[in-house]
């Protein structure tokens, strides 16, 4: 790992930095970063600036940001009571501000504060989603706060309890196929007092619980033909043998691990800061492993070398920012920017479709 490091973005509210090789890495593989902030209520576009080896940081405002899933030409994005679709505007080649892609806020489902986490889109390009506060994997719907679709076998009903905390949803083909959760309990907060150690893996086709064990699991993903997940409570990243039901951690990252994607043979994993006496965070064995290493806690992403385990990149948030919710790579986007609702720009930039 480069231990050089370099300011990329600096406010009176936040500041962002990494490794210096980090700006012309993203450039050379021509990605650029989302992630959400969760607690600050951020989407966070990080892109570069190759003139100058830089990072473009841009965020603009959703409440309670959360589930994110990104295209080249659109996002979409939970926030409190909304899920929100996101479109770029611009055509190839064309620059806005200096930015190659602009995403605009289309189309707005209002759920209700149903605790969305990880979303999807299937191959039937239906959005798909969890939500925590009914155990259930769910879709939109033009009448109600959502339309339920799956749960696991353990939960008795659909009830706006969060018994398990289920959290994460991987997709295989373009169909779910696993999801994780805290616990398998079936009363309300019960995932709670199962923080440390049961943490599950669900088959949803077989509704079989293939791993059990985990430390609030997040983040499943399937990539080169492995699941991968985040075993958050040890700050693991890892992947699952499907043959003995173990997960195997390749690399400990110093933070609560939340949000995970993939390009080529990295991984980028999300990164936050325990929250300080909190009942959710407190008391894993991520504190002792910090410990043990020395080390504090930080906010922000690694980019790890899925071969070695070894990471390669790094960039870290001080300031207000102490938490991330999800983490998605855009393809083919160099510098990306967003429109949000709280200046007027959003009303003036009219486009039309010819």
């Amino acid at each position: 790992m480069n231990n050089e490091q370099a300011t990329f973005n600096t406010t009176q509210e936040h500041e962002i930095f990494g490794d210096r090789d980090f700006p012309s890495w993203l450039a050379q593989q021509q990605i650029s970063l989302a992630c959400t902030t969760y607690q600050t209520s951020r989407l966070m576009l990080i892109g570069a600036v190759p003139e100058t080896n830089r990072i473009s940081a841009f965020w603009r405002i959703f409440d309670r940001a959360m589930g994110l899933f990104c295209t080249p030409e659109r996002l979409y994005l939970s926030s409190k009571y909304q899920l929100w679709q996101l479109d770029n505007v611009l055509e190839s080649g064309k620059i806005y501000q200096g930015y190659d892609k602009l995403y605009i806020p289309r189309i707005g489902y209002t759920t209700g504060d149903i605790d969305i986490h990880d979303i999807a889109v299937d191959k039937n390009n239906q959005i798909i989603f969890i939500s925590t506060l009914f155990n259930c994997i769910a879709t939109v719907s033009d009448r109600h706060s959502c339309k339920p679709l799956w749960k696991p076998a353990f939960i008795s009903q659909y009830i706006n309890e969060d018994r398990c905390h289920l959290n994460g949803l991987a997709m295989v083909a373009g169909e779910a196929k696993y999801v994780t959760a805290s616990s398998q309990s079936d009363v309300v907060d019960g995932w709670r007092d199962r923080r440390q150690n049961g943490g599950i893996v669900i088959d949803i086709e077989s509704n079989d619980i293939i791993v059990t064990g985990l430390s609030m699991p997040h983040s499943p993903r399937w990539y080169q033909d492995k699941l991968w997940l985040l075993n958050s409570g040890r700050g693991e990243l890892g992947y699952v043998d499907l043959d003995t039901g173990k997960f195997e951690a390749i690399t400990f990252c110093p933070g609560y691990v939340r949000g995970l994607a993939f390009w080529q043979n990295w991984a980028i994993v999300g990164l936050s800061k325990p929250r300080g006496g909190d009942n959710t965070f407190s008391g894993l064995e991520l504190d002792e492993l910090l410990l043990a290493k020395d080390a504090e806690p930080r906010c922000g992403m690694m980019a790890i070398d899925l071969t070695t385990g070894a990471i390669v990149h790094w960039l870290r948030f001080e300031g207000i920012v102490t938490e991330l919710y999800d983490v998605q790579v855009i393809p083919q986007v160099q510098k990306p920017m967003a429109l949000g609702f709280q200046t007027e720009e959003i009303a003036q930039l009219i486009t039309l479709e010819l």
